[in-house]
């Protein structure tokens, strides 16, 4: 069984549009709807699990019918943090299916994830134990503790973006999660699932992400995740990227010399 574990319980503060930003609509659909539309279609994926801001829990739900993203089994409100979101809805998924399910821990505002990935992220469990989705930095890192003075500069080539999905066996994840929980600050410095495992000496095993897997959080992100959608709707126009167009474009030019 594979599944999908989608948390959109986000207020949209940084996006200042009044709504959260799981819920803006571009090119005629809320980005959650272009999300889940994602796993909805990909054939290897099972189950999707919603945990969302309890004020808009109706409302997801009429977005679930509307699109007919049939895959849902539930839409339930999320916890105080992302992570106790994420956890509500491993245990949701625990009371329904094997604990040897694989579960994908996807942003709901990451629209954009490739069906390659998806993939990648299932064999990887299957292979590792667990999968990390990430991308290689192109740009420099710095590391600074107070926003002033750049304390390290550490090799690019040594740099990677962590993503989602992040993924794991259904069992693993939420007994790595009891661990987390049974602490006095609980959360607090636990970003991710990655960095859950590994403050408990897991390995984390990478997968390579797609480019283009932004997490829609500020005015900017909207602008690219459209010029994502118009890319991708000229690629299945004309059959062909526009890299490729370009490239072939020279191509022919020099033949012609």
């Amino acid at each position: 069984m594979n599944i999908a574990i989608i948390f959109a319980g986000g207020s949209g503060i940084r996006m200042g549009a009044g709504i959260p930003k799981q819920f803006l609509e571009i090119n005629g659909k809320p980005v959650i709807i272009h999300t889940l539309q994602l796993f909805q279609y990909h054939k290897e994926i099972d189950k999707i699990y919603v945990a969302i801001n309890a004020d808009y829990e109706d409302y997801m739900k009429e977005l679930v019918e509307e699109f007919r993203i049939t895959k849902v089994q539930a839409v339930f409100p999320g916890g105080e943090t992302a992570q106790d979101s994420i956890y509500e809805a491993l245990k949701r998924a625990e009371a329904e299916n094997p604990e040897d399910s694989i579960v994908l821990i996807h942003d709901g505002v990451r629209p954009f994830i490739s069906r390659e990935v998806i993939s990648d992220n299932i064999r990887g469990v299957k292979e590792n134990g667990n999968a990390i989705t990430c991308t290689s930095c192109y740009e420099t890192i710095l590391i600074s503790e107070d926003g002033k003075e750049v304390k390290d500069v550490p090799y690019r080539k040594n740099t990677f973006s962590a993503q989602a999905p992040q993924s794991f066996y259904l069992k693993d994840i939420i007994a790595a999660h009891d661990v987390v929980r049974q602490r006095p600050e609980k959360y607090e410095n636990m970003v991710d699932a990655c960095t859950i495992i590994r403050s408990q000496g897991i390995t984390a095993h990478m997968v390579e992400g797609n480019r283009g897997n932004i997490k829609v959080t500020t005015p900017e992100d909207v602008y690219m995740f459209r010029a994502l959608l118009q890319y991708k709707e000229n690629e299945q126009a004309f059959g062909l990227g526009l890299t490729n167009r370009i490239a072939s474009r020279m191509h022919s030019r020099e033949d012609a010399k």
